[in-house]
């Protein structure tokens, strides 16, 4: 198997980011495995697991990318990754759900109590609040690994304490 490392980019968002990091890695023979990107009020986040080709370290990997002119002042990691690169089945998505309102203290530390309740694992996780002038709503999403036979009342708790903070609640299954 390849070395894996993990690859992460903290900085300033600005257009173009994406493309400059992956297409340095793409030069240096890189291959993306599960890869994220997030635009954090004004900065950006890149996170990535990376196969590497047998020549390349994830030392070369970092100092490569705190070179490129696109992440100046950006905190740049490149890392031997410890854990099996491949998810297990708690890993694979099963529902995504995505609540929606007012900005309630404490929602995200509520939703994972209940996923915990319910041995549900969380895959991934987006909350964001949107800027007034788009209405202020605060949106969370969460796609989560839903153990068989306890989907139905671990969602309908989920809906019940959105439901209970006058928060809307919309669930679809993962066809992936």
């Amino acid at each position: 198997m390849a070395s894996v490392a993990l690859v992460s980019v903290l900085g300033p968002d600005r257009v173009g980011l994406v493309a400059a990091i992956a297409e340095h890695l793409f030069n240096i023979g890189v291959n993306l495995r599960d890869t994220t990107f997030a635009s954090l009020g004004s900065g950006a986040e890149f996170v990535a697991l990376c196969e590497l080709p047998p020549e390349v370290t994830a030392g070369d990997v970092e100092a490569g990318l705190k070179q490129l002119a696109e992440l100046e002042g950006a905190e740049t990691r490149a890392v031997p990754y410890a854990f099996d690169p491949s998810p297990g089945p708690a890993g694979s998505v099963t529902h995504r759900i995505a609540i929606g309102g007012g900005d309630q203290l404490g929602l995200v530390a509520r939703l994972a109590e209940v996923f915990k309740q319910y041995e549900a694992n969380i895959v991934r996780l987006e909350a964001r609040k949107l800027p007034e002038a788009e209405g202020g709503l605060y949106v969370t999403r969460f796609a989560v690994s839903i153990p068989p036979g306890r989907t139905d009342l671990c969602l309908a708790t989920v809906s019940n304490t959105a439901g209970a903070l006058g928060l809307s609640c919309q669930v679809e299954e993962s066809s992936l």
